[in-house]
């Protein structure tokens, strides 16, 4: 059931009232002053509509104190366990999300609810035909707290450059680690349908940490600045399996592992000690990628704008 509260009326009763003058001057003076009255009643939490019946089923945690903590989470670089705990204890986020319980239904978040909407804030938004729209739901709230901030600050947005449209397919777009782990992943299904032995004899820790029933949990704990570094390990991964099998002809012959070969090439740069002959695999630097390399393991044809950034597909 969709729950929200209204965070536009001043409640008659103060329920931070419990803290003296200077620390509540603290509160009202920080980020989470700023928070609690100037974005979070603008929150749009209206995108999240169509995910939950308005009377039936259990009700959601308080949508508008979620979208917030979605935000305060990437601010302040927190991985979702450590958001559930601040969720739990912070006086400040719950000053800043106006959580004015103490109750578990309150304040006591799962990590899993976490990384469930920040799924759900992924996925494309549907036009009122159900079809997908460029933007997802993160699109839409950095736009709706970009504003709001700038009209708080009054910040100057008349003179803006003028560019030219992309035209966007109905794909989601994959991050550099969420194409080495969704590739993998791909490969690993494929495998274990055509050739179970090799597939086992990868062994539990790279299978758990790929497919869908592990792998979502394993990288929703990766905080936002340690993305480099999960990065070289998903890319290590990918060079270690496809290494495995480079003299397997029966392995080597599948799609999905020519799309292993072909993200390999064009993400990384692999090198070889001349002397102790080992390999060594390296990612390669943003700007070193070229734009027609692969964007979604769905869609091989797929390329990017070199100048922005985004994928762009033309159908």
């Amino acid at each position: 059931m969709f729950y929200t509260k209204d965070h536009k009326t001043i409640d008659m009763f103060d329920h931070f009232a419990f803290l003296e003058s200077k620390r509540r001057t603290l509160l009202d003076t920080s980020w989470a002053g700023i928070f609690r009255d100037e974005i979070l009643p603008e929150l749009p939490v209206g995108l999240l509509s169509s995910t939950y019946h308005d009377f039936m089923g259990r009700p959601t945690k308080e949508l508008y104190a979620m979208l917030g903590l979605m935000i305060i989470q990437q601010m302040e670089d927190l991985s979702d366990e450590e958001a559930a705990r601040q969720f739990a204890f912070n006086i400040q986020w719950h000053y800043a999300l106006n959580i004015t319980g103490n109750s578990d239904k309150a304040c006591y978040i799962c990590p899993k609810t976490i990384w469930t909407m920040r799924d759900l804030l992924s996925q494309p938004l549907l036009n009122k035909y159900g079809k997908p729209l460029p933007k997802s739901g993160y699109d839409v709230i950095f736009e709706t707290v970009a504003d709001k901030l700038a009209k708080a600050f009054t910040v100057d947005v008349t003179k803006q450059r003028l560019d030219s449209t992309h035209i966007f397919s109905n794909m989601r777009h994959l991050g550099r680690i969420g194409l080495f782990a969704a590739t993998i992943e791909k490969f690993l299904v494929n495998l274990r349908r055509h050739h179970k032995e090799f597939f086992v004899s990868l062994g539990e820790e790279i299978i758990n940490r790929y497919l869908p029933q592990k792998g979502a949990e394993v990288f929703s704990l990766v905080k936002p600045t340690e993305s480099a570094k999960t990065l070289e390990i998903v890319a290590a991964d990918l060079f270690s399996i496809t290494e495995r099998f480079t003299d397997n002809k029966a392995v080597v012959s599948m799609a999905t592992y020519q799309l292993m070969l072909r993200v390999l090439k064009e993400q990384c740069v692999v090198t070889e000690d001349t002397e102790s002959k080992t390999k060594k695999v390296e990612v390669k630097k943003n700007n070193e990628v070229l734009s027609d390399s692969l964007q979604n393991q769905s869609d091989p044809d797929a390329s990017y704008d070199a100048h922005k950034g985004k994928d762009i597909r033309f159908r």
